[in-house]
């Protein structure tokens, strides 16, 4: 067999096991065969190929195909393997260079948020935020962009016992008003932060989630009022939002 035949033949079975992903139910050899215009026999080849090695499973009952346990080892191991800063540093680069200002990533740990990137930007800005550091949820962007994906119950319980500290005139400072813009986060899938946390800084955050569909971490973009204007704000939504899309795909996170 030629090169060019083999490699033709490993992109017709990646296709199959492709639309068996699809096929939670399972399906036929004429079924796969129909549907993806290949030879019968070339498709039962290749499944036998598949349940050889695990990769590919075979109904007694029905003779139905669908993926084997194999597929989710290799799944698991690439999970295992992921880490979230690596994954979201190219993007989180591309928004520096985009913007020139503040990047942060940050993960939820014990009701805090905590600094686990920053990329400082070209444009002059001093903040108080440091990798490793940790921050309140309740008057960062990231920390709202978070807590609006928890479970409401996980929330209200780390609220028990919440310092709702004022950082600036800005911040908010009960409960109900807190949740009140969770929902609207939620409904527009990003935070801001306005002058909460710092009196003059204005910030933009996206959740980021996993493979099991759990908000994670956050990212933000944070600089100076008279630069983060509102006008700027809203033309940044989209991007934040295509960027928080992005990296928790790279995550495993399928919507």
């Amino acid at each position: 067999m030629s090169n060019e035949s083999m490699v033709k033949s490993l992109g017709r079975a990646l296709q199959i096991l492709d639309f068996l992903r699809k096929r939670k139910v399972g399906c036929g050899v004429t079924e796969i065969s129909k549907e993806l215009g290949f030879n019968k026999t070339s498709v039962y080849r290749m499944l036998s190929t598949f349940v050889q090695y695990g990769y590919v499973e075979q109904e007694t009952e029905t003779d139905r195909y669908k993926l084997g346990y194999k597929v989710l080892e290799l799944s698991s191991s690439l999970l295992d393997s992921i880490d979230l800063r690596a994954e979201a540093k190219p993007f989180l680069k591309e928004l520096e260079q985009l913007t020139n200002e503040v990047i942060h990533l940050v993960v939820y740990d014990r009701g805090e948020v905590v600094y686990i990137e920053k990329l400082e930007g070209n444009e002059t800005l001093r903040m108080h935020s440091k990798v490793g550091t940790r921050a309140p949820m309740h008057c960062t962007s990231v920390g709202k962009a978070i807590l609006a994906y928890l479970p409401r119950k996980e929330v209200e319980k780390a609220f028990d016992e919440y310092p709702f500290e004022p950082h600036t005139p800005f911040t908010i400072t009960d409960k109900e008003s807190l949740y009140q813009q969770l929902d609207k986060i939620k409904e527009k899938g990003y935070a801001l932060d306005l002058e909460e946390n710092e009196l003059g800084i204005n910030c933009i955050a996206v959740p980021i989630f996993d493979h099991t569909s759990n908000v994670i971490a956050a990212f933000s973009i944070s600089g100076p009022k008279m630069r983060m204007t509102e006008e700027r704000l809203s033309k940044l939504e989209n991007k934040v939002m295509s960027i928080g899309k992005q990296i928790s795909k790279r995550l495993g996170y399928s919507e």
